[in-house]
């Protein structure tokens, strides 16, 4: 698991915080906490026998490994770019991209204060930016630029439901196919 280790029993809150305001994530599949806690994730994609090459066939899931109260950081990754923010009843969801690769993804939830205090944010190697979010009661709701949308429970972000976007160019509704030209 690239960019953390878990050899320091030290909680991380503080460094979590001053990480945040610097735009730094861990460089890996995490979601990390503003109490100094981290879930390792892992993506996993399931295709249909028949579909193996198709990623319009692909089922997408966002599984917790480990939840590690302790760790100590290795490699941090920027994610100082953002395409979308969403305000409701004073938090603020922001999504975007991280810079040292385009296929880094990355959403957050913050207090709507004047720090923008991190309550999680969750970054991805493989589910492209997130260009949109919106934010409301019990999710954030985050679409990749990849055609997938991730529902992050408000309380439980490691539990997220990731979903075909069908706005997405290829998503195709269910039917005769085209005949051939």
């Amino acid at each position: 698991m690239a960019g953390v280790a878990f050899d320091d029993a030290r909680p991380r809150a503080g460094l979590v915080h001053e990480r945040w305001r610097a735009r730094e994530a861990p460089d890996g599949d995490f979601i990390m906490f503003g109490d100094g806690s981290l879930s390792v994730m892992r993506l996993m994609r399931f295709s249909p026998a028949d579909r193996l090459h198709d990623p319009r066939a692909q089922q997408w899931s966002w599984w917790e490994l480990l939840r590690a109260t302790a760790w100590t950081p290795t490699d941090w990754t920027d994610v100082d770019t953002t395409f979308a923010t969403s305000t409701h009843a004073g938090s603020r969801a922001l999504a975007g991209e991280a810079s040292q690769h385009g296929s880094i993804g990355w959403v957050a939830l913050t207090r709507d204060d004047d720090e923008n205090t991190l309550e999680w944010l969750a970054i991805s190697c493989s589910s492209n930016p997130f260009a949109d979010v919106t934010l409301d009661d019990t999710a954030v709701t985050a679409t990749s630029t990849l055609g997938r949308i991730w529902t992050f429970p408000r309380d439980a972000p490691q539990q997220v439901r990731i979903t075909e976007d069908p706005d997405y160019p290829w998503h195709c509704p269910a039917g005769p196919a085209d005949p051939a030209p």
